[in-house]
Formats: structure tokens, C-alpha cells, sequence
């Protein structure tokens, strides 16, 4: 089965799974069209266009992704199945567009150029709505930065406006993340779609011995095939807020435009879809936020229901409806974070916590040569992010683990988890990752959220490390715990501990972490807590 058959049978199955209202018209595709940009440049885009003399508007979509993909040719139809107009264009440099592809730095300009082109086609039906999720999502922004007057309104899914602060946010570069995009966008245009399954399958061979050669800035050249010459110059600029990255960013500082945000709880740029909804929000900008349990490459069929909804008028009475893990379903909440409750658990020597702090230090050895592994989490990985049992932290001798007591009623903490304390190392440099997880009644550990920080020095300092928000269910039965180590790779370079820039480290020094267990404190954020009202006494089991 190929071709139009078998996008339809994809369309069939994304619409049942999702849920959506039936058809309202047929469609056809006109493939590539030439959209001329400024500077003489020419982008490529496809139409899909419905037919029905009432079409339902305009949405434009753009990204350096496949146009003729079986994902794409789905989601598009589904769209114009439903009255929509559909524009999706390549981005410069990719699959037929003209130019070079340097990531963020010219869609706003084309974007505008575009919608030039498109307010002069006959079937343009007079305003328009960007739809898009990752790098779609980061065109949508762009445009939004100098918005047409025919732009209504804007779905971001799980996309970044600073992809400096993606990179680099942490203090330290995310390496496996754009390693991963770097060989994706490399390889993308090879070979048809059962090529890019099986390249798929094996990056993770692939990538594996970049990540093992040091220094960084020369191990991506052999599976990058100098097709990503963005990837260097991303090593190199550490300041997420230098004007390198500022000229491939989108401010959000001056969006005005109605826009649905959809992220998710295990997404890599989910810090940026919060960050982007308080903004809004805080200025009054019609803005609606919606959570769920999904990382980058999952939620789409609850995107595009949500998405149809939200661009045929239909609002939430609140502006954040969010999935509250471990099963428990979802919940409208009137801001994020919402008014909650705080209580501070506190680590002790035994490895338990409690109410009360304790006294003493605790000491862990990071060693960057055999570091400490990433196990789930925010990854852009095809597989191993998200959700799983990370029971083999707590087995390991550079790690720190504090596990509490039985929980004697559910516990439900919203909003953002921190934890506090007074760290060093014997480094010049060091880097502290914690870890908040869920252990069930059968000892199993579940991550639930992370936070990292990189440090420039090793002297003592007393820091706050905030968690990546959550909306999580500890049930009865179960208990909490914290985990600190120095690293988490390959989710982040290694911290060298010689101060040289990861980019060109090539030695690997060892740190001796030092915590203090005075004013130690994991500080969660409660709410909807049921019986007993002590929620103190919920947590330590008291």
C-alpha cells in the first residue's frame, strides 16, 4: 500500500485515535509551488486545498522537515479534510527550497515574505493561523515577532523561541539532543521512508562513538557529513544570551497574537512552554496552555484534536489544563504554577528524609571518564526518554539517593519542585544533577522530574536548583525520592573538572562533591491533598 492509499488509511486511524468530529470536505494537493523571498531566494511549498465553497481558513505551516512524508501528507489532510487551507513550506535549505539552512536566522523575514506571496492567491480566504510543533513551532514565534495584520492566532507545540537557551540553558551544552537533530536534519533528504526507519534504528550505534571521542568539536564530523555546519558553531557559543544566539531567536517579549500552547511533561522544551505562557499571561495576551504526559515525539493525535478545537473558536473556561501523572487524570487550573502549599523534606544520613534537617556532610565521587548515565527524562532520543524505572541510580556510588517513608495518603505535587543546598568540589568546575522519583509498593523507581545547574568553580555555595514542572500523583503506598550526582550523560557534556570548554576538553579530571546536610531541603509544592489534612505528616509518614 503506498501513496494516497495509505495516507488515508493513516488519516484514519490519527482521527480515531484523537477523536475528531467527521469530515467536512474532500481535498487536493498541489505540490511545489515557488514562493519567491526578498533576496531572490526561493522556497518551496506545498497546497492543500478543500473543496467546498466554505472553506473554514487558512493555516500556514513552516519547517525544514519532509513535505511528502507519511506523517506530514496525514496531518495535513486531516486539516484540510476539515475546511483548512493548508500551506506547508521547506524551509531554506531543505527538500527543494533555495538558500542554506542556519537554524533561526531567516524565518521571521520569510515568514513575512510568504504571507506577501499568500495574500496574492486566489483561494487565500483573507486571515490566516500558524499550526506547528519543534522547529514549525519556532516559525510560528518568528513570524509572531513582526506579525501581518491577517494573523489571528498561533498553535505552538513543544517548540522553543530561543534555541540558545535549548542548547545551552543548563550552564552546559545538551549534548545528545542536538547531536540527535544534527543527524536527523543531516540525513533526512537520503533515501525514502524505510531508509530513514532503518537509519533510525541504528543512530544510536551511530552516535555512540561521538560521544565517546574527545574533544566534542571534532567527534560529529563523520556522521554529521559536514551537512550540519550549524552543529560546531553551537559548541562553541556557550552564552545562551550572546547575540549569536540572540540573531537565531524569536522574542516573546512582544507577541500580541491569541496562541495555543501545547507542551509536554517530558518534552525537551517544555521550560520554554512555561516560560512562554507566563509571559503571555502576565501581559494579558489571549493565551491558553495545555500539559500532557507525553515527550517530543508523542502527543499528536490530543495536538491535533486540541488544535481543531481551539481554531474553530472553541475556548477553555481556563487557561491551563494539564495531565496529572501517575494515572489521575486531568485538571483546569487558572495559571501555572497555581497557589500551592509547600513542605520541605529534608535529607539525613541514613538516606532517609524527613521534617527536620540533620548535620554532617555527605560525599560522592563524579568521575567524567565512567560518568553517571542518564536513565529517562527530557530527551529528543527516539527512544529511552520519558518515563522510566530508574532503580539503578540508587545503586550507584556517585549518586546520592534519599528515599521517605510510606506515603499514608496520595500526595499530588504541582507546580515547581526545588531543592536546596550547600555544595563543592575540588574542581575548577563541577556540575550537581537531582533527581525527584517515585517509588512504587514494589521498590520500582520512576523518574518524575530533574533539574541541573553547571557550575564555573567548585567553591562552596549554597544553591537552589529548580526541578522541571510537574503535575504528579504520589498514591498511597508509594514513596518519595531525591537523588543528587554530579552529571547525566549523555543528556549533558561532561563537565571536564580542568575549567576548559567542553567543546575542547581532553582531559578528564574526577570531583569530589561535598553536601551539606544543614539547610538540605527537597521543597515540593502541594495541592488537592486528601485526608489526613497534615500534609506534613503525609509525606515523612508520621
Amino acid at each position: 500500500m503506498t501513496g494516497a492509499p495509505l495516507t488515508r488509511l493513516a488519516q484514519r486511524v490519527m482521527s480515531a485515535r484523537a477523536g475528531l468530529e467527521p469530515e467536512t470536505s474532500r481535498y487536493r494537493v498541489s505540490r511545489g509551488l515557488v514562493v519567491p523571498m526578498r533576496d531572490g531566494v526561493n522556497l518551496i511549498a506545498d497546497h492543500y486545498r478543500p473543496l467546498t465553497d466554505t472553506p473554514a481558513g487558512t493555516l500556514l505551516m513552516r519547517g525544514p522537515y519532509a513535505r511528502d512524508s507519511l506523517a506530514a501528507r496525514a496531518t495535513m489532510g486531516l486539516y484540510a479534510a476539515r475546511g483548512y487551507h493548508v500551506l506547508l513550506q521547506s524551509t531554506r535549505g531543505s527538500f527543494g527550497s533555495g538558500g542554506s539552512f542556519d537554524p533561526g536566522v531567516n524565518e521571521t523575514a520569510d515568514g513575512v515574505d510568504t504571507v506577501e506571496w499568500l495574500r496574492q492567491q486566489p483561494w487565500f480566504t483573507g486571515s490566516f493561523a500558524t499550526v506547528g510543533a519543534s522547529y514549525l513551532g519556532f516559525t510560528g514565534w518568528a513570524l509572531m515577532a513582526d506579525p501581518p495584520p491577517e494573523l489571528t492566532g498561533s498553535v505552538i507545540i513543544m517548540a522553543p523561541h530561543h534555541i540558545g537557551r535549548a542548547a545551552w540553558g543548563r550552564g552546559t551544552f545538551a549534548l545528545i539532543d542536538f547531536l540527535t537533530w544534527g543527524y536527523q536534519v543531516t540525513w533526512h533528504e537520503r533515501g525514502g521512508w524505510i531508509r530513514q526507519l532503518i537509519r533510525n534504528a541504528l543512530m544510536p550505534r551511530k552516535l555512540q562513538p561521538v560521544l565517546e571521542t574527545l574533544p566534542l568539536e571534532d567527534a560529529a564530523g563523520s556522521v554529521l557529513g559536514g551537512a550540519s555546519p550549524f552543529y560546531e558553531p553551537w559548541l562553541h557559543n556557550s552564552e545562551p544570551d550572546g547575540d549569536y544566539w540572540i540573531q537565531r531567536s524569536a522574542s516573546i517579549d512582544v507577541v500580541q497574537t491569541p496562541v495555543l500552547l501545547i507542551g509536554g511533561w517530558q518534552d525537551i522544551f517544555f521550560d520554554q512552554t512555561v516560560e512562554q505562557f507566563i509571559s503571555l499571561h502576565a501581559r494579558g495576551v489571549d493565551v491558553t496552555l495545555m500539559i500532557g504526559a507525553w515527550t517530543h515525539g508523542q502527543g499528536g493525535t490530543a495536538a491535533i484534536r486540541e488544535s481543531l478545537e481551539w481554531l474553530g473558536g472553541q475556548r477553555r473556561t481556563t487557561p491551563v489544563r494539564v495531565e496529572v501523572t501517575t494515572d489521575a487524570g486531568w485538571r483546569d487550573l487558572p495559571t501555572w504554577p497555581p497557589e500551592a502549599r509547600e513542605i520541605a523534606l529534608c535529607p539525613q544520613p541514613d538516606g532517609a528524609l524527613a521534617d527536620q534537617p540533620a548535620s554532617g556532610t555527605a560525599t560522592f565521587v563524579y568521575d567524567p571518564a565512567e560518568p553517571t548515565p542518564t536513565l529517562g527524562g527530557r530527551l529528543l532520543a527516539l527512544s529511552g526518554a520519558g518515563y522510566v524505572d530508574d532503580s539503578a541510580l540508587a545503586q550507584r556510588s556517585d549518586v546520592l539517593t534519599y528515599t521517605g517513608p510510606v506515603l499514608a495518603a496520595d500526595l499530588e505535587v504541582i507546580g515547581v519542585p526545588r531543592v536546596e543546598l550547600t555544595h563543592s568540589a575540588d574542581t575548577v568546575g563541577a556540575d550537581v544533577m537531582v533527581r525527584l522519583s517515585d517509588v512504587d509498593a514494589e521498590g520500582r523507581s520512576r523518574n518524575v522530574s530533574d533539574g541541573y545547574v553547571s557550575l564555573a568553580s567548585g567553591a562552596q555555595a549554597a544553591l537552589r536548583v529548580d526541578l522541571d514542572s510537574v503535575a504528579h500523583r504520589f498514591p498511597a503506598g508509594h514513596r518519595i525520592r531525591l537523588s543528587v550526582g554530579g552529571g547525566s550523560f549523555p543528556r549533558y557534556a561532561r563537565n571536564p573538572g580542568t575549567g576548559v570548554p567542553v567543546a575542547t576538553a581532553t582531559e578528564l579530571i574526577p570531583s569530589t562533591h561535598v553536601v551539606e546536610f544543614d539547610g538540605f531541603r527537597l521543597v515540593l509544592p502541594t495541592a488537592w491533598i486528601e485526608a489526613p489534612s497534615d500534609v506534613s505528616a503525609v509525606a515523612t509518614g508520621r
